[in-house]
């Protein structure tokens, strides 16, 4: 395959290059499977794999056509939508809900027309899946959050928003790593650290992790 031709494999795999040695590979809804399939693979030629939203971006190391081992890889068949193919952890995070720490709290339970404790724990008897990361170091995007409780961005983002605050985005639930500017509905926070360079790992939350709120 040239070098700046995109490419498709079984009338389903996509891919098409962004920059001099980015692939970006559509994946639907079985990003994750794609993705533990790629890192399991340990390819020499690509640096880093990084999914998103329905797709995956693969950083190779040098300038070049795709390689075979990985076009190869990108044609594999996978199990049909994410149910996750096995990494990861599962992370019980302890969460203050309501009050300071969960401004929207009240608001949202109001929306979604139920009590208070009846969001509160609609919210954390669901189990989330890390889809991907971004926005701040270490920010997951949570896939998992009940249809009843989506809502979306607020109008006017904050000017900061606290540490640790366990946020609603849409389909989407997020914590905040670091203070900062942000748009989501903050419905509590936990003392996590989701983010520190220091730790072999830096990010305490992976793509194919499993997370459960755990009410304080």
């Amino acid at each position: 395959m040239g070098k700046h031709t995109a490419g498709q494999a079984h009338g389903e795999v996509r891919w098409r290059w962004v920059g001099e040695r980015g692939v970006q590979v559509a994946t639907g809804g079985a990003t994750l499977a794609r993705y533990e399939s790629l890192i399991s693979m340990n390819l020499t030629d690509v640096e880093d794999i990084i999914p998103a939203d329905d797709s995956i971006l693969v950083i190779l190391k040098r300038a070049a056509a795709v390689p075979r081992e990985l076009e190869a890889a990108l044609t594999e068949a996978l199990p049909e939508p994410d149910g996750g193919t096995g990494r990861r952890s599962v992370h019980e995070l302890v969460v203050e809900y309501g009050g300071p720490d969960g401004p929207d709290l009240a608001e949202l339970a109001e929306r979604a027309g139920m009590t208070i404790a009846a969001y509160v724990e609609c919210h954390a008897a669901a189990e989330y899946t890390v889809a991907f990361l971004g926005f701040q170091p270490g920010f997951p995007y949570l896939r998992g959050l009940p249809a009843e409780l989506h809502a979306e961005r607020r109008a006017s983002p904050r000017q900061r928003v606290a540490p640790g605050s366990v946020a609603i985005g849409g389909t989407y639930a997020g914590i905040y790593p670091a203070g900062g500017p942000g748009g989501w509905h903050v419905v509590g926070r936990t003392a996590a650290t989701l983010f520190d360079p220091r730790r072999d790992e830096p990010c305490l939350l992976m793509p194919g992790d499993r997370v459960r709120f755990v009410p304080a």
